[in-house]
């Protein structure tokens, strides 16, 4: 059973080892921690204003991260998406648990629209986003304060349902 809960500073460590070798060694990405500010900082850099990171365990095992990054304007970007490989699909649902719990946080929290870059070679990811109701969009309409990496080539949109709270 998948368990999704927001980050806390123990989870440190183990959100480093889930995400460090999907990055390496699945994507070939040469990135190190300390490359990474924000995974320095998850609390100081996600987890403020309308933001949060949250991490996916089974049996008590983080194997999966989502982060939200509040970039202002009721908007956010979807950030930090991984889920170690043994856990992918939907078995396990992890990636459908941390983007649903992502989703409903952003409504209570008044979010409009989630935005998310991801490079062209990531199908499974194109396809599980657009399953789950985001659509692609052009770079030139992301918002000015979206955080667009060097490898983000492809770009999407997710309009939140209006909280009447």
């Amino acid at each position: 059973m998948v368990h999704v809960r927001a980050y806390e500073p123990e989870d440190a460590q183990a959100v480093a080892a889930v995400i460090l070798p999907i990055q390496q060694a699945e994507f070939g990405i040469p990135i190190t921690l300390d490359d990474q500010p924000d995974l320095r900082d998850i609390g100081g850099f996600y987890q403020r204003g309308s933001g949060n990171f949250w991490v996916a365990q089974v049996d008590g095992q983080t194997v999966g991260t989502i982060a939200l990054l509040d970039i202002g304007n009721k908007e956010a970007a979807l950030r930090k998406m991984f889920v170690a490989a043994p856990y992918r699909g939907r078995e396990f649902g992890v990636a459908k648990h941390l983007l649903s719990e992502l989703l409903a946080w952003g409504t209570r929290h008044g979010l409009q629209s989630v935005y998310l870059g991801t490079t062209s070679k990531f199908l499974a990811a194109h396809r599980f986003y657009e399953k789950n109701g985001f659509v692609e969009v052009n770079k030139s309409s992301l918002p000015e304060s979206f955080p667009v990496m060097a490898v983000d080539s492809k770009f999407y949109r997710l309009s939140l349902p209006a909280n009447a709270a």
